[in-house]
């Protein structure tokens, strides 16, 4: 959530920069919310004022024996009137709330400005692409014999899910588990499991709700709680971001890097059915996710430091990508300043979203109320920071694509070999 006092004094500057999002800031309906509240806020302090002199007033009539009975009624009076006021403006500052929820944060002064990817801007590139000299399939045609099963996938679950059995479900477990290890041996995260349902508290929290509900799955609870709606993580980033929510944490303790792997569930409710083949677009697909949690004045330099750890995971398993920087139109309701990471997929012939990082600043935690002591002793919010570290599913479609061979076999990245027990090749079974 933005800062409520970067819009009461620098509203044309923040609607500018909303404006490069593709957000066109209403500033006459908050105008009209502020000069409401301060209108109101303004009589409950002159009624509350009033309240106290008359008291007195009426203390001092009582004390010489004076009647006292008007200015009573007088402040019975004013009791009504600013009990009136007292019940009105928290209802008030809720929709002022309801208001600021629903605005994108501000991107930062040197992403670039654009209205969709095509604004995007290359970074650097790693790696070349494979040259084959045979035809090249896709994952799902390498994967099939290998037990990638899409078939049994939609007569379970419809659409968009996949079922994995022997060699490829290896090969997808080994994956996550070779992120895991780089993360947490090489880059200093702590591992985590977390929960894979949630309230609505907590996805609001990471800027999920109330604006994206469409796109996530929810579920109404029974039992003892009965209509109680909770939420399936479309990332864990929802879990281990809100692992401080409404914490004061001790300066000492930052910067806390976590990382988890877990199922993401999405809706995809705006894809228009893009990516209805394979395994890109799932319903249901494994991430590992990493997210930190710094000062403020760090979190730039977490940012590229996140980056650099999805790179390390890529740079492993020798699969080409690239990194570029979204602008402005591109970027997630929640970033600041997002860095994607591309991998070279041989049968599309283009590079694919594997990976993306974002600095999130304070927007989060500001929803969160996700603070620290700083050095002064003050309560200051937090800096977040979120990144795939990878997306498990396609890192398996870029290792089918990028390793296959002409006999439809898999070599297996020489980093993984001791994740797959020693198998080097990964062959359909007799």
């Amino acid at each position: 959530m933005l800062d409520i006092q970067l819009l009461r004094t620098q509203i044309d500057t923040v609607a500018a920069r909303l404006a490069g999002r593709g957000m066109q800031l209403d500033t006459a309906a908050f105008q009209a919310l502020e000069d409401e509240r301060k209108q109101l806020q303004t009589r409950t302090q002159e009624l509350q004022a009033r309240r106290n002199a008359l008291s007195k007033q009426i203390g001092m009539l009582k004390g010489k024996g004076e009647d006292a009975s008007g200015v009573m009624a007088e402040v019975a009076q004013l009791g009504d009137e600013l009990k009136a006021c007292e019940q009105n403006l928290p209802v008030l500052l809720e929709r002022i709330n309801a208001f600021l929820a629903t605005l994108p944060n501000l991107p930062q002064e040197d992403v670039p400005l654009g209205v969709d990817e095509t604004g995007n801007v290359e970074v650097r590139r790693w790696g070349v692409p494979r040259s084959f000299d045979f035809e090249v399939r896709d994952h799902v045609d390498l994967g099939a014999p290998l037990g990638l099963d899409f078939e049994t996938g939609a007569k379970l679950s419809g659409s968009r899910f996949a079922f994995l059995r022997g060699p490829v479900a290896r090969l997808h477990r080994a994956l996550a588990q070779f992120m895991l290890d780089t993360h947490t041996r090489e880059h200093g995260y702590t591992e985590c499991y977390t929960p894979y349902i949630v309230n609505g508290s907590a996805l609001f929290g990471t800027g999920q709700l109330p604006k994206f509900k469409e796109d996530l799955f929810w579920v109404l609870r029974g039992g003892d709680e009965e209509g109680l709606e909770q939420y399936l993580i479309p990332t864990a980033e929802i879990t281990l971001t809100n692992s401080v929510r409404e914490d004061v944490l001790a300066l000492e303790a930052l910067p806390i890097r976590m990382t988890a792997h877990s199922p993401c569930f999405r809706s995809e409710a705006g894809s228009g059915g893009r990516d209805v083949r394979g395994m890109i677009r799932q319903h249901q697909f494994d991430k590992v996710e990493m997210v930190q949690i710094v000062e403020p004045g760090k979190s730039n330099e977490a940012l590229e430091q996140m980056v650099g750890h999805a790179e390390a995971i890529l740079q492993k398993l020798e699969l080409p990508y690239r990194v570029i920087t979204l602008c402005t139109g591109d970027m997630g309701f929640s970033a600041a300043k997002t860095y994607d990471l591309e991998v070279w997929l041989p049968a599309q012939n283009t590079y694919r979203e594997i990976s993306s990082c974002s600095n999130c600043e304070a927007f989060q935690a500001r929803r969160m109320q996700a603070r620290f002591k700083n050095a002064q002793g003050k309560n200051e919010l937090v800096h977040t920071l979120n990144g795939s570290g990878l997306a498990v599913g396609r890192t398996l479609v870029a290792v089918l694509e990028n390793y296959q061979q002409a006999d439809g076999s898999i070599v297996i990245p020489k980093v993984l070999v001791p994740y797959m027990g020693g198998i080097e090749v990964l062959e359909a079974p007799l």
